[in-house]
């Protein structure tokens, strides 16, 4: 389905859970979350007949993200349902990897694609702060044990902070080098972080380019990122700058929030309701979603936070 500014729409982000075992600074807030019952969230049978909803609108590409999705008791049979859904054409999950280890080869029979891991340093004691107790070596066992599992694509999202991993650029992006993966470096978003960070975290995608000279242009994909390679590498080194070089122009997407709210646009306080709807009453909103899409998500900066009015985690990464 195309939108009013002929975009066409094919892409959905499903989150089904605000949860996370990591509580990543830029995604949750400092006071934690606070879980939703299990009747303010969108159940398995809601979140395939949203898939249903949207494929039949023309919708082919499916993510599942979160919080972190493989917190999610059924998450195994929400995959393998939503995969055999009529025009899903690619199911892809976001994750922080640390499940990985037990669950990547599962993941794979239940039909998933492609997946994306979050991975902000290589540090160990960066990566126990950025996570606020995370253990790297568990998110490295989960990227290990995923390229053995035979997914078509893996992709490693690092968010880019300045005076937190600006010096890590060559060795993150050195991994396409060592691994059959893409490294795909994202401009932090002000979200609401209550302060989080102050405005020198907002780095340009440019710096990447600066601290690495030697990156060559890759074909494109079609996606968000600017794609470059290094010579030799095995993988791409991605760019995605909703900042300084907004990609508004060609997005392609719609999201469902865990509690059952479709965004038009990431940052947009606009919400559509979706929980206890019927198939044919989800494809309306959808459609109105759709054609109600704005053109750009306005001037995002330190200054300039996002108005989405939710934190990421509550959104769907």
């Amino acid at each position: 389905m195309f939108d009013k500014f002929g975009r066409n729409i094919n892409y959905i982000r499903i989150s089904v859970t605000e949860s996370c075992n990591l509580s990543c600074r830029y995604c949750i807030p400092e006071r934690g979350v606070c879980p939703k019952k299990n009747g303010e969230i969108l159940t398995e049978e809601e979140i395939v007949t949203a898939v249903r909803a949207a494929a039949s609108l023309g919708i082919q590409k499916l993510r599942i993200t979160g919080g972190e999705p493989l917190m999610k008791e059924n998450i195994l049979s929400i995959c393998e349902r939503c995969a055999a859904v009529e025009g899903i054409q690619e199911l892809c999950l976001t994750t922080n990897g640390t499940f990985l280890p037990k669950m990547a080869k599962d993941l794979r029979k239940a039909g998933v694609h492609r997946l994306n891991i979050s991975l902000d340093t290589l540090d160990r004691e960066k990566y126990a702060y950025i996570t606020r107790g995370g253990k790297l070596e568990r998110a490295m066992a989960g990227l290990e044990t995923a390229l053995q599992a035979g997914y078509d694509k893996i992709k490693i999202n690092t968010v880019l902070i300045g005076g937190f991993n600006e010096d890590e650029i060559p060795g993150l992006a050195e991994l396409t080098m060592e691994y059959p993966v893409d490294v795909r470096f994202i401009e932090l978003m002000p979200m609401n972080d209550e302060g989080a960070f102050g405005k020198e975290a907002f780095l340009s995608y440019r710096k990447v380019l600066q601290a690495l000279p030697q990156l060559v242009p890759a074909p494109q994909d079609g996606g968000v990122a600017r794609l470059y390679r290094l010579p030799g590498a095995r993988g791409d080194v991605g760019l995605i700058s909703p900042l300084n070089a907004h990609f508004c122009g060609t997005c392609n997407r719609i999201r469902i929030t865990a509690d059952g709210k479709l965004k038009p646009c990431l940052h947009s306080p606009d919400e559509y309701s979706i929980r206890g709807l019927s198939l044919e009453e989800m494809r309306s909103q959808m459609e109105r979603a759709i054609r109600d899409k704005p053109e750009w998500h306005g001037l995002l900066s330190a200054k300039n936070p996002s108005r989405a009015g939710r934190c990421m985690n509550q959104i769907g990464g």
